[in-house]
């Protein structure tokens, strides 16, 4: 291998998909902290008023739009004061997978184009689609378990605050993209080089044969799958999507083949990110018995949405 070679086929293009992933970073920071999601909020109260949920649910929703832990925090407060039950809590918790996803997605969505092009467009899209699963499926949950309350004013619950201010957003946009940077690359490009050395060294090849003897539920894959599965099980999302990277700039798998492998890594990752992320945010929060039972009930929600909309992904495009 000369240097030529290096050069074309690791170090231009791990040039140009750093590039293109901290432009899409200081986009997607950009669009959070204009709060895109004030106007999505207004979808609350017609649903709070089919779930059957109170006031304070329908204001936690709302503001889930913007800060997940205050939403979270709302509802705790309420079920300390006896306002809800144990069950309301669960489904309005549940209730709010919607916003806290929405809250993200402009970075979710930036992050991932540089990495997979044209299929994040349908990984996010399969993943949107699967929160508005889950929403649906906890409306008729609260439509059938709760007692009709009378109507309320959800809105009443939140304080109306003025826009924020330019010079506030681009302060907010500037120290998210220098804290966020720096962990995303310290993932990317170890990971872009392992893949590249492994191809270099047929490892690929040798898990076509051992796929097919040992992990036959996943035969379906492509062979390369299984190092974007690992990567997003073992570490974060932006791992998952490095290896991906890494595997699409070459041509090796399609695109359908990349969403599959994304969302079989983000259905298997759901134990490992509630044990990482879940359990200290919601133990701060509530009490720890209520925070357990939460993060189950969470973890399993997701995953079961994300396994229908990849089946059904999975047969249209097989």
């Amino acid at each position: 291998m000369n240097a030529h070679e290096l050069w074309r086929g690791l170090g231009w293009p791990l040039l140009r998909l750093t590039g293109f992933i901290s432009l899409g970073l200081l986009v997607g920071n950009l669009i959070e902290a204009l709060n895109w999601t004030r106007a999505v909020s207004r979808v609350a109260a017609p649903l709070i008023r089919i779930a059957r949920l109170k006031d304070i649910s329908g204001a936690s929703f709302s503001l889930a739009f913007f800060s997940g832990a205050a939403a979270n925090t709302m509802l705790a407060e309420a079920h300390d004061q006896g306002k809800l039950s144990d069950r309301e809590v669960v489904l309005s918790n549940l209730f709010n997978s919607l916003p806290t996803y929405f809250l993200h997605l402009p970075t979710i969505f930036f992050i991932a184009a540089p990495f997979i092009g044209d299929a994040a467009v349908v990984y996010v899209s399969l993943t949107v689609l699967s929160a508005f699963l889950r929403t649906a499926f906890i409306v008729l949950l609260g439509r059938l378990m709760l007692p009709p309350i009378p109507e309320g004013c959800p809105e009443c619950l939140l304080t109306d605050e003025d826009g924020p201010r330019l010079r506030l957003v681009l302060r907010k946009t500037w120290r998210r993209f220098r804290k966020r940077l720096p962990k995303i690359l310290y993932l990317t490009v170890p990971i872009y080089i392992t893949f590249y050395v492994l191809r270099r060294f047929g490892v690929f090849e040798n898990a076509e044969g051992f796929m097919s003897r040992h992990l036959f539920f996943l035969s379906w894959l492509d062979p390369q799958a299984m190092g974007i599965i690992v990567f997003h099980v073992a570490s974060e999302f932006t791992a998952g999507l490095a290896a991906a990277g890494a595997i699409i700039q070459n041509g090796t798998m399609s695109s359908s083949q990349i969403v599959l492998a994304l969302l079989v890594g983000n259905v298997l990752s759901s134990p490992m990110r509630a044990v990482r992320h879940q359990f200290p945010f919601y133990a701060g929060i509530f009490r720890p018995r209520l925070a357990l039972k939460l993060i189950v009930y969470n973890q399993t929600l997701r995953a079961l949405s994300i396994c229908v909309v990849a089946l059904a992904y999975y047969l249209v495009v097989r």
